[in-house]
């Protein structure tokens, strides 16, 4: 899997899992913008420090980086890194959105400041970056774009209300994106990974840390960028494991009538049967499924 030609945008690569996208994706021959804000784990502060030692790696290792310190919140920064991407290269292919921040607490005593905050980080931020590449590859037809989310988005995790929003919008996003993207090649997938890295430090006592390493993850981004990428995809990734998740939908019950709330309530296991479920290929799938319901039971 070869990435020569290739330009990449990665931010949050100054550490962890960024930095190993980076290094994994020059490696293999792409030229890379390593972002990084340099801040602290709430997103206090910012230096570029983090972003250039990142960079001196891959020339090092004899490869093509430049450093940049923007924050994905600002907009105006971001369409500036784009621009310099574009005027040192000519293109960008691959974008990578995995800047993110930490202000957990329980939803009883965190601050709206705080939700707002991360949201605004994790997929205000990823909003920010696709919408300033996403021409550029579309005239291209040619683009592919991970989103990172997260466990905590898909199923829940106690004192992340705020990370676990973002991370699921960040689903939802990829999945209109991947919709729109289809006929210009622009090829959009999650990935949700298991790590060892500033971020997750706190889980230190509970994990087997020396399993975690970030470099464990970077095989499953680079294969969700790669010419063969596919679309539309959640990869879950992390100690050399890898697993899809999915968002799917019951084959359910069609009820009507004044006791339907009853009917609800006393059938909600018939509901809830997974067996033949599916994976809509759009949200509108939900809508014909359930006329065709109500269809047959008006031919009844």
């Amino acid at each position: 899997m070869g990435f020569e030609g290739r330009v990449a945008i990665v931010t949050g690569a100054g550490g962890g899992l960024g930095r190993e996208h980076a290094l994994g994706l020059a490696k293999r021959g792409a030229k890379v913008v390593v972002n990084d804000l340099g801040g602290a784990r709430d997103g206090s502060g910012g230096s570029a420090t983090a972003a250039e030692a990142v960079v001196a790696e891959i020339v090092a290792a004899g490869g093509e980086a430049m450093a940049n310190a923007a924050s994905v919140t600002d907009p105006a920064a971001v369409q500036a890194m784009v621009a310099a991407a574009m005027a040192q290269w000519g293109r960008v292919d691959i974008l990578v959105n995995n800047a993110g921040v930490l202000r957990d607490k329980t939803f009883a005593k965190m601050e709206l400041e705080d939700f707002r905050f991360v949201v605004d980080v994790h997929l205000m931020g990823a909003v920010n970056c696709t919408k300033a590449v996403w021409d550029i590859m579309r005239e291209q037809n040619y683009g592919r774009i991970v989103m990172t989310t997260s466990s905590s988005g898909l199923f829940g995790n106690f004192g992340q209300s705020n990370y676990g929003a973002a991370k699921m919008a960040l689903v939802g996003l990829m999945q209109t994106l991947s919709i729109e993207g289809a006929k210009n090649d622009i090829r959009v997938n999650c990935l949700a990974p298991t790590a060892h890295t500033r971020m997750t430090e706190d889980l230190g006592a509970r994990l087997p840390l020396e399993l975690l390493g970030p470099d464990m993850v970077t095989p499953g981004l680079l294969h969700l960028v790669s010419e063969d990428a596919p679309s539309r995809c959640i990869l879950t990734a992390g100690a050399g494991g890898f697993e899809r998740a999915y968002v799917t939908l019951t084959q359910g019950a069609w009820i009507a009538g004044e006791d339907a709330p009853e009917q609800v309530a006393a059938r909600f296991e018939e509901i809830s049967d997974r067996t033949g479920e599916i994976i809509p290929e759009m949200g509108a799938a939900q809508g014909f499924i359930e006329l065709g319901k109500a269809q047959a039971a008006q031919a009844k």
